[in-house]
């Protein structure tokens, strides 16, 4: 059967195998093209990606020396504005020297009428210094007269004592009230005099001030004016931007729109490939199922059909028969091959029919004859045939009743189909037996109707008539009844296989096709996204850049503005401070004069006040001489004359101080002079310095409009070459994409060659073809050669070597059955040279046993006759044996009709022929003797002991007579539960009786 089926896949496999390696050829043929055309196309993108880099390396080096102008017109551009910030510090700084200098005129004018102020003051002094001295002139002449009067005047003065001291005593006081008065409006003069001092220093810093805020108005103005128009401009640009801007984002929000579009449409194409996909790769998994289902079902029919074609499983004699059912057609058929039965009732029906299912139907008596004559000439074996024309049916089963049975399911002819021309013929081999569903009502069935119907199960157990019963595993491994069956089964599972493997490779071509649309459209998307995205690229770069115009604007407009806030805070400011100082000077001004006022009116009346002093003094000392000289008079008239002398060098001393003051007051009014003369030098120098700085001012303006105008020329080309590096950025934007594209399918070209051929670049270019160059011709080829391919339908790869693998298999299994068919005849002749052997030395040796056992017998009964017989049989090794006993005193018997006990020394007799012609040197008997009597057991022990000779025995026994002729004794016993004690005792010297 195996190489039946081996035969039967050689030639299908052989046909696969072939169009494998066609199949593999044109693989081949086609790795060869499109290896080629690969690195043709990777030559091409290597090509253009080299061009591409070269643009680009350009495109760079023009950007890296923009980018250079760029950082050198940027590293100009902050020159100039260094030079702008220090123009604008110089003018600052000029600006604040000149309003230095302005301030420091005002000082030294102020220091001026100051020190004019204190050479006044000195003045007058001299003239209180040179009134004094003449006072003091006077008061010494008049010492002297009263020096001179003393002597005439001393008569007089006791008279006019007391008199005198009253007039003392209130000029005295007068004069000290007079004084009192001096000093205080002398204080206050001068404390007055120190106030218009100080009001005319502060009036001189306060119109420094007021001539520095108006300077810094005027810038203030200035700046506000320069800010107004920046502001302007801030604005303008910021509107300018804002229209720029609106039309960017514009063109954002439409772009982006696309973009969003584009995107949604092209994950709905990929979402709809992968459904694709995913259906796709089900539909294959399917195909693979169901045509891996296909091949082994059609492989299965193909085995099924060749050997029913064959008729393997049947006798030898059949197949000859069946191989001339083309010559003879009088020939229709093996009994299994006519028979249809449902597949419940095969095993039922094959049973029921037996041996004739491979019975030959023929259409006539003449056909049976011609091959029967046919297999007697060829020595083919035999055959039973069954000519329609003399088959007769039987009239069926002859107890009807019994079909209303329990469990009976009917006549087994009536459980088949067949042709019309047949029902004879089935109703000839299955119209007697009946079918139940089990074998308790096979049984019962039977039982009743006295065994004479012929009963059959389901599972195959058989009821002959008679009783004879037939049944057990069921192990038909021809199975001649359900071939047929099989065989349409497995023609349905096939052409429904084949069905599904059509439809399945029509809705795989189908989803083929809409993929590689849906291929064509998402590679169409994923180009207008790509530069679609390069649009937007662009138009955010666009509004980025407007936005950042419109912010730098608005910020700079925004500073500006703060800026000119905080100018009018500072205006309002330094109007309020001019203002306040404006009163602070009309205040000063108006208490300058009260205090001018108060001084004339106090000088007035410290003039009066030192009148009325110097006379009250003079009166006050006149009084006191006279009362002095009156008093000592005649008692110290040397010591008045001595005072008056020491008044008269006091008064000259004092002369003289007031000489020395009067020296240092014209050597200060001298110093204060000269002062005044460094001063108005030092102002004259000042109004030349402040011309010069107002010069230098004008000239540091005119660097600034040259500079400004430089800045503006800067900020027009740095604009310009900003512009060029955003054109440069873009086109190397747009190199890299271009580049990256042709890297992508440089790369998808790769990976297809790996994934397809698993060959490299460097792989490819050693075995590429240096004639194939040209690539339409080698595009329509490949092409031709993917249409062959796919022309060749599914190909079994595997087949050439399953067919090498298989072919070999073949080769060795019938090798082998051809080593086992000559092995077997080999075999039989040795089996058959066996079994004469075997027979021949069977019965040598039964003669020999049976003459020893006939000897034993006569020593163990002591007497009699013991025979062996063969039973009749053709082959002696299959015969029975009949032991013919005849114990003393009885007649010649079959061993079965002695009584137990002769029996039982029968068989040991048997045992101890065979012993003696070939003792075994250990023998174990187990209560062999039981059945004896004592007698006999006596007889038994006593020829054991005999045989001891050439055997060594160990009997295990309950009798008396054997223990007494055993050499050694072994007793076991259990004195306690799972305890067993064993007890030995020697009888070799000593008997057991003594």
């Amino acid at each position: 059967d195996i190489l039946s089926e081996l035969e039967k896949q050689v030639g299908p496999l052989e046909k696969q195998a072939e169009k494998a390696r066609e199949f593999l050829k044109k693989k081949e043929e086609l790795k060869k093209y499109d290896i080629n055309m690969f690195l043709l196309e990777t030559k091409r993108l290597s090509d253009q990606i080299q061009s591409i880099d070269g643009r680009l390396d350009t495109t760079r080096a023009e950007l890296d020396e923009a980018n250079s102008r760029y950082e050198d017109m940027k590293t100009e551009y902050e020159s100039v504005e260094e030079q702008v910030d220090s123009i604008d510090a110089s003018v600052e700084k000029a600006k604040s020297q000149l309003n230095e200098t302005n301030m420091l005129k005002q000082q030294l004018e102020n220091q001026i009428a100051l020190l004019k102020e204190q050479i006044h003051s000195a003045h007058m002094n001299d003239e209180h210094y040179d009134q004094r001295a003449k006072t003091i002139d006077s008061e010494i002449a008049e010492r002297e007269k009263q020096l001179t009067e003393l002597v005439t005047e001393q008569e007089s003065i006791q008279a006019e004592l007391d008199e005198k001291g009253k007039l003392e005593r209130l000029a005295r006081a007068e004069l000290i009230e007079v004084e009192t008065r001096i000093a205080t409006l002398t204080a206050s003069v001068e404390s007055n005099k120190k106030d218009i001092i100080e009001l005319l220093n502060s009036r001189a810093s306060t119109k420094a001030k007021i001539q520095r805020y108006d300077t810094m108005l005027e810038q203030i103005e200035v700046r506000k004016s320069q800010m107004n128009k920046q502001v302007i401009e801030c604005e303008s640009e910021a509107a300018k931007q804002e229209v720029h801007l609106e039309t960017f984002q514009k063109e954002l929000r439409e772009i982006s729109g696309q973009i969003i579009e584009l995107t949604e449409e092209s994950s709905t194409y990929e979402d709809k490939i992968k459904v694709v996909q995913d259906k796709l790769a089900g539909q294959n998994e399917q195909f693979r199922i169901g045509q891996t289902a296909y091949h082994r079902e059609q492989s299965r029919l193909e085995s099924l059909k060749n050997i029913t074609e064959r008729y393997d499983g049947y006798g030898n004699s059949i197949r000859k028969v069946m191989d001339n059912r083309e010559k003879e057609k009088g020939l229709l058929g093996v009994v299994a091959d006519i028979i249809k039965v449902d597949k419940d009732y095969e095993i039922a029906v094959e049973t029921a029919l037996g041996g004739s299912i491979q019975n030959i139907v023929t259409s006539d008596e003449d056909t049976a004859k011609r091959m029967i004559q046919f297999l007697k000439q060829n020595k083919y074996g035999r055959a039973t045939f069954l000519p329609l024309t003399a088959i007769k049916a039987n009239g069926g089963i002859y107890r009807q009743e019994a079909l209303k049975e329990p469990g009976v399911v009917g006549t087994a002819d009536k459980l088949v189909t067949t042709g019309e021309k047949f029902k004879g013929l089935a109703e000839y081999l299955l119209g007697r037996t009946l079918v139940v569903d089990h074998i308790d009502h096979g049984i019962a069935i039977a039982r009743k109707y006295r065994q004479s119907i012929r009963i059959v199960t389901l599972e195959g157990e058989l009821i002959n008539p008679g009783g004879s019963m037939t049944g057990g595993a069921f192990r038909n491994s021809s199975n001649l009844l359900s071939r047929r069956r099989e065989i349409e089964e497995f023609e349905k599972t096939v052409r429904q296989l084949k069905r599904e493997i059509d439809e399945l490779e029509a809705a795989s071509d189908a989803l083929r096709q809409e993929r590689t649309g849906y291929y064509d459209k998402l590679e169409e998307l994923k180009s207008r996204l790509q530069k679609a995205y390069v649009i937007q690229n662009t138009a955010k770069m666009n509004v980025d850049q407007a936005e950042a115009r419109i912010r730098t604007a608005r910020n700079s407009a925004s500073g500006l503005k703060r800026e000119a806030d905080e100018l009018d805070s500072q205006i309002t400011d330094i109007i309020d401070n001019q203002e306040s100082i404006n009163v602070e000077l009309d205040t000063s001004e108006s208490l300058e004069k009260e205090l001018t006022d108060k001084i004339e009116k106090e000088q007035k009346i410290l003039e009066a006040e030192r009148e009325e002093e110097g006379r009250k003094q003079k009166a006050a000392e006149e009084i006191h001489l006279s009362y002095a000289g009156l008093e000592q008079k005649y008692t110290f008239l040397l010591e008045n004359t001595e005072r008056i002398q020491e008044e008269i060098a006091k008064f000259q001393e004092e002369l003289s101080e007031l000489e020395a003051s009067k020296g240092g007051t014209s050597r200060e009014i001298e110093e204060k002079e000269e002062q005044i003369e460094d001063l108005k030098n030092t102002i004259i120098n000042s109004k030349e310095l402040f011309a010069e700085i107002q010069q230098e001012i004008e000239r540091l303006k005119q660097e600034r409009e040259e500079l400004n105008r430089k800045h503006k020329v800067f900020l027009q080309k740095r604009e310009e070459l900003s512009r060029h590096m955003s054109e440069l950025d873009k086109e190397i934007f747009r190199l890299e994409s271009q580049k990256e594209g042709y890297e992508e399918a440089s790369e998808k070209q790769m990976n297809y060659m790996w994934e397809e051929y698993e060959v490299t670049y460097n792989h490819a270019l050693e075995i590429r073809d240096e004639s194939l160059t040209d690539l339409a011709r080698m595009k329509k080829q490949i092409q031709t050669l993917k249409g062959e391919i796919k022309g060749l339908g599914d190909v079994n790869v595997n087949a050439i070597e399953d067919y090498k693998i298989l072919s070999e298999r073949y080769e060795f299994l019938k090798n082998q059955h051809d080593d086992l068919v000559e092995a077997e005849a080999t075999l039989v002749q040795i089996i058959e040279e066996l079994d004469e052997a075997m027979r021949k030395q069977f019965r040598e040796q039964f003669d020999l046993i049976s003459g020893e056992f006939d000897h034993v017998f006569k020593e163990l009964f002591g007497g009699g006759k013991g025979t062996l017989e063969l039973m009749e049989d053709e082959d002696i090794l299959e015969a029975g044996i009949r032991i013919i006993a005849q114990p003393p005193g009885k007649k010649l018997q079959n061993m079965m009709q002695l009584s137990g006990g002769e029996k039982a020394l029968t068989a040991i007799a048997l045992l101890f022929a065979i012993q003696n012609l070939k003792p075994s040197p250990f023998c174990l008997l187990d209560e062999i003797e039981a059945a004896l009597d004592d007698s006999n057991v006596v007889r038994f022990a006593k020829y054991l002991h005999k045989l001891t000779k050439n055997t060594q025995f160990i009997v295990i026994t309950h009798r008396r007579g054997t223990m007494t002729a055993a050499d050694r004794l072994y007793g076991i016993t259990m004195q306690e539960k799972g305890v067993s004690t064993m007890v030995s005792v020697s009888l070799l010297e000593e008997q057991l009786d003594k």
